[in-house]
């Protein structure tokens, strides 16, 4: 029963990680291919901004989950959801 229980769970795990990797290089592909038609012909009108993305609430105390939502910040950052200043709030926010 334990390896049984153990296969299920690195099924899971496995899973998981293929959907998010799959759904980050989608993102990744669709901003691409926005951007790349931005070039091609200019939009009417600039895209909504999108509402900053708060880190999911985790234990405050915990560093691990601190440096956790850093990464997720910085990813945000990255990928142009958040701007400079949302980013600098938020770090302060998490940093306490």
């Amino acid at each position: 029963m334990p390896g049984l229980l153990r296969g299920v769970a690195r099924t899971a795990v496995v899973a998981g990680t293929a959907t998010a990797v799959s759904n980050r290089v989608s993102r990744r592909q669709q901003g691409r291919w926005a951007a790349q038609q931005g070039y091609e012909q200019q939009p009417a009108e600039p895209p909504p901004a999108a509402a900053p993305a708060a880190p999911a609430p985790q234990p405050a105390d915990s560093m691990e989950s601190k440096l956790d939502q850093l990464k997720q910040l910085g990813e945000l950052k990255e990928q142009g959801v958040l701007t400079e200043a949302e980013f600098e709030q938020q770090k302060r926010r998490i940093l306490g």
